[in-house]
Parts: C-alpha cells; sequence; structure tokens
C-alpha cells in the first residue's frame, strides 16, 4: 500500500502581506457609460453618487474609470480602487482593498476579504472628511501597489 502525499495549494501574496491588485481593462479618463449613469436614475440616490465619484476622480490625473458590474469604478490606470453604487434607498462608495485602510471614524462595512464600502443615505449624516480620507488612502495605496510591482 503506498502512501500519497497530500499536497497544499501555495498562496505566494500572503508572504508579500498585501493583495493583487485588481485590474480592469478600458478604463479611460472620462467615460460615456459612467457619465450616462450618473446623469439616470434615482435623482437623490444618483447626486450623492456623483458627488462622491467627483471626488474620486480628482484623486489625481492617473485616475481612469469605466463601468465595471454596472457601476462606476476609478481606478489608477487599470487598477481599480473604488466604485459607487446605488440602491434602492442608499448609495455605496467602494474600496476594492477597504480591508487594508486605516478606518478611524468606523465608517467601512463588510466582512469580505479585500473589500469594503461606506452606505449613504438621503438626509443621513456623511463623515465628509473621514471619507475623504477614506478615498484618499484607498488611491494612495493602489498607487502603492503598483509602485511595489514597479509600475509608476
Amino acid at each position: 500500500m503506498s502512501k500519497r502525499t497530500r499536497r497544499l495549494p501555495l498562496d505566494l501574496r500572503d508572504l508579500t502581506g498585501r493583495e493583487d491588485v485588481f485590474r480592469l481593462s478600458g478604463a479611460v479618463k472620462r467615460a460615456a457609460d459612467v457619465g450616462a449613469w450618473l446623469r439616470t436614475g434615482p435623482t437623490e440616490l444618483r447626486s450623492i453618487a456623483r458627488t462622491w465619484f467627483e471626488r474620486l476622480r480628482a484623486c489625481g490625473d492617473d485616475v481612469r474609470e469605466l463601468m465595471h458590474d454596472g457601476q462606476p469604478t476609478a481606478c489608477v490606470g487599470d487598477a481599480a480602487f473604488a466604485y459607487v453604487a446605488t440602491f434602492k434607498a442608499h448609495v455605496n462608495v467602494g474600496f476594492f482593498h477597504g480591508a487594508a485602510l486605516s478606518d478611524p471614524a468606523g465608517l467601512l462595512q463588510g466582512t469580505g476579504k479585500a473589500m469594503r464600502h461606506v452606505k449613504l443615505r438621503p438626509g443621513g449624516k456623511v463623515h465628509e472628511a473621514a471619507l475623504l480620507a477614506l478615498i484618499h488612502a484607498a488611491y494612495a495605496d493602489v498607487r502603492g501597489r503598483l509602485d511595489g510591482e514597479g509600475v509608476s
């Protein structure tokens, strides 16, 4: 009777302490379908989404955008860092590597391995400075991941 060696998959990402960059092809400086999405739909919710997507766009000259899974998504080049999404009664500002972000105000929600989001409701209070800090941190995080890959 032969003894079988049990093989375990090796995940080298955990050795670096960083997740892989989530890449999307087709991102451009201003995508027509993103603009159309931001102008249509439930007025109150899209207004919130538009405000925060403009903040994503303003992070740097290298920010590109596209529609991914039906949601406007902001990238550094082709590396996704954040998105906005509208639901029935709220808007999410989501971060692809949100679990890696410092969140002293406790805005981030979610329990996934990497992604987190901030839920915004019409008429609700928004801790604008803290959300803007998360946006800038998400942008800087992805820039750092790209720099670590030798991409600038």
